[in-house]
């Protein structure tokens, strides 16, 4: 832990990462320096179909390219001179305070790529005090994840069909989750032609080719498929709806898309009205769309082109971002897709973002290392964050604004 800063979110990181290696760094993340490492280094551990599977998005990438593009439109102007020797990063979102500003979204089948992928998730969350939501798409019950943290948020894809929302609603409720997250930009699924090219299914489909995929990466192929089949057996979607749902590896499964097409602004009422805890909306990208949340009730909204998964040359989250802030205020607006620096949060936060979301490379590093790799994550970008505020000349994160970014282009 040496060059360390000791201040708030940066200590959390720190006291955090020593309790879980106990000092002992796993020899595989001594050369991650960096966000973008736990990609490389995923790629090696992964079966290409996996791998495929959570880096990808969809069609030509043009919305993923897009996303981490917009971080380069601008620049930032520092202040000199400024005694920043008391910075600190906590947040606080819904009347919580978070020890840093940044947080793991919901991740599906997080549990194909890291061994009970949801609950390592959750683990180092709870740890660092910072923002995670768990997925419906996960292949662990919701209630062991609340039960491994508490303060988790629930991410739930729900269809147009209003006994099957107030069943899952309710089932949420029953499990004490405090924060609901809605999904809204996946009706349909969007075309991930990649998944077809690297042979990955749902139903995993065991092929030729898939199984000696599966043979080239023995210890994905030991230490997360061969462990969760011998701890717990075939692995289920839990969440998607009210009742378990079917195995992963099941051939007549079908994923459940029924009837999302049919979600509309009236189910969304009906959630408000039945939930009653934080309600928040995730995939938003039209300001009409993020006003009409508000005058629901909803809580806060997460901007999100879903990573570039869904819709192909959607907008990139962070161009909608200070619109968004301007014309709906007094709304919590947070942000997700292609954050992987410590200046790209500052960005977001200057543009009037509550809080980010950090996606791939925490299930990255899950699969790599397990709880350590995902704090070593949250060090690195930590580390930055404190870097970064220290030569911008801030001590806190509220303080910034649209005044330290200028146009780079």
């Amino acid at each position: 832990m040496q060059g360390f800063s000791p201040k708030v979110g940066s200590v959390a990181v720190a006291q955090a990462t020593a309790t879980a290696t106990n000092n002992r760094q796993p020899k595989r993340l001594k050369d991650i320096l960096a966000l973008d490492d736990f990609d490389r280094a995923a790629r090696k551990h992964l079966p290409r179909m996996v791998y495929g599977f959570i880096s990808g998005a969809v069609e030509t990438n043009a919305a993923q390219r897009a996303a981490a593009a917009s971080y380069l439109d601008y620049a930032f102007v520092s202040r000199t001179f400024v005694d920043v020797s008391a910075r600190e990063q906590s947040i606080t979102l819904f009347g919580r305070s978070y020890a840093l500003p940044f947080g793991i979204p919901p991740i599906g089948g997080a549990a194909i790529a890291a061994y009970r992928g949801d609950l390592v998730l959750a683990e180092a969350a709870a740890r660092l005090n910072q923002p995670m939501i768990m997925s419906a798409s996960s292949l662990i019950k919701l209630e062991d994840v609340h039960e491994r943290n508490p303060a988790a948020w629930f991410q739930a894809y729900l269809p147009g069909d209003n006994p099957r929302i107030e069943a899952m609603v309710a089932r949420v409720a029953r499990a004490g989750f405090e924060t609901l997250v809605i999904t809204a930009d996946t009706p349909v699924p969007g075309n991930r032609e990649n998944n077809v090219r690297n042979g990955y299914s749902m139903p995993i489909r065991i092929t030729p080719r898939v199984a000696l995929d599966c043979a080239l990466h023995p210890r994905w192929l030991l230490g997360t498929i061969g462990r969760t089949f011998t701890s717990v057996g075939s692995p289920h979607f839990e969440n998607m709806e009210a009742d378990r749902g079917p195995p992963m590896f099941s051939r007549d499964f079908a994923r459940n898309f029924s009837a999302r097409d049919k979600l509309s602004w009236t189910h969304l009422e009906l959630i408000r009205r039945q939930w009653k805890g934080t309600l928040v909306v995730k995939g938003l990208l039209s300001v009409d769309d993020v006003r009409r949340a508000r005058e629901i009730g909803t809580d806060g909204v997460i901007l999100s082109n879903h990573g570039g998964r869904q819709l192909d040359h959607a907008v990139a989250p962070l161009r909608v971002l200070p619109r968004v802030k301007a014309e709906v205020p007094g709304l919590t607006i947070m942000i997700d897709g292609s954050i992987r620096r410590g200046t790209d949060v500052l960005k977001a936060l200057a543009l009037g973002a509550a809080a980010v979301f950090v996606g791939r490379p925490f299930i990255y590093a899950a699969a790599i290392a397990g709880v350590p790799g995902v704090l070593h994550a949250s060090k690195l970008l930590s580390d930055e964050i404190d870097r970064d505020m220290a030569l911008l000349g801030v001590t806190k994160l509220a303080a910034l604004s649209q005044d330290y970014l200028i146009a780079a282009r």
